[in-house]
């Protein structure tokens, strides 16, 4: 490990962003101030603890595009009580964009113009998670953990294999608030990369008078919490409503609304408002900035997000609105997931 940290110097922000995302459109439509009370199977993503919540077998699907539908993130999820003290969870998930055009050998060594010459390829991320939670002998009390092993490649020009640890607690108090603590990458999740001399070659030839270097071959990225706050009300019966309220801390200094030399806050706030646990309808705000603007005054920005959810039997379909509100542009993602509960088939 010190050989290790004495040779990487490319310990980064904002490595492996891909896998800060998140899944699942009812954590979206929230602003992802999910880490207290997530208790399904996309706890595995959120905060393991709560896969101990279980009580039977689900899956998870989800979906989301980015950039125009140029970029697909994609994830699957299963998750599996062991027993009344324990269960675990895998999920995959995978984030490419797709048909980019090589035009490196656009041009022959006569410099001829070919457009046979032209290629297309694909650069993907890839993560592969296992998760274990289990209740502690302390009442109201879960820990969890994920191992998780990460694939990128860029087309036939680099790859990287990469592995890290995530750990989390839940715990309820007999007045049903919830706290929940995740963090992520507590190893720095290491990623090791190899290149293609012969294309990178290429490359750094493809403008005259560019000198492109070759890019570190290793990445630490840097560990992160989540600290949420949560507590359900419940009014007539039939009527819920879920207040939640999460801190996402990185430590850097970065543009988040509160941000020092040590480390960075950046606080979201959700809420689910449930109709006899069959329909629901989400909000939230995050992603809270401190914005430069071009007159060199700063603006504060943030997302919010809404969401819509309905469940039956062991069914569950949510939508979720994201990427809304920017100052600038109208940015915006439509966001599905599917939730099956293994219980509709006994």
């Amino acid at each position: 490990m010190i050989s290790l940290l004495s040779t990487a110097q490319t310990t980064r922000k904002y490595s492996n962003e891909f896998l800060n995302i998140g899944v699942d459109a009812a954590a979206l439509g929230m602003s992802n101030a999910v880490s207290s009370h997530t208790s399904d199977v996309n706890a595995g993503y959120w905060n393991p603890a709560g896969l101990v919540n279980l009580e039977d077998n689900q899956l998870a699907l989800f979906h989301s595009s980015y950039f125009a539908n140029i970029a697909n993130y994609n994830y699957i999820a299963f998750a599996k009580p062991l027993d009344d003290k324990s269960a675990v969870g895998f999920s995959l998930i995978r984030f490419g964009v797709d048909d980019i055009l090589d035009t490196t050998q656009l041009i022959d060594d006569q410099g001829n113009i070919n457009y046979d010459r032209v290629s297309l390829f694909s650069t993907a991320d890839y993560a592969l998670t296992f998760s274990y939670a289990r209740r502690l002998p302390l009442d109201g009390f879960s820990y969890g953990v994920n191992a998780k092993v990460v694939r990128r490649i860029i087309g036939d020009f680099a790859s990287s294999w990469g592995f890290g640890l995530d750990a989390g607690i839940q715990f309820q108090s007999k007045n049903d608030w919830k706290f929940g603590i995740m963090a992520r990458d507590i190893t720095t999740t290491f990623n090791a990369w190899s290149f293609d001399d012969e294309k990178l070659a290429d490359i750094q030839n493809a403008v005259e008078g560019q000198n492109q270097t070759v890019p570190e071959s290793t990445e630490l990225t840097l560990p992160k919490l989540q600290i949420g706050l949560s507590k359900k009300f419940v009014f007539h019966y039939d009527y819920s409503l879920l207040t939640s309220f999460d801190l996402n801390v990185r430590f850097a200094e970065t543009n988040d609304i509160i941000s020092t030399s040590v480390a960075s806050i950046n606080p979201a706030l959700g809420f689910e408002f449930g109709y006899t646990d069959l329909v629901f309808l989400r909000a939230g705000a995050g992603n809270f900035q401190n914005e430069l603007q071009l007159d060199n005054t700063e603006s504060l920005s943030f997302q919010p997000s809404l969401g819509l959810g309905f469940k039956y039997r062991g069914i569950q379909i949510d939508y979720a609105f994201t990427d809304i509100g920017d100052q600038s542009a109208a940015l915006y993602s439509n966001v599905f997931s599917l939730k099956l509960d293994f219980s509709i088939f006994r």
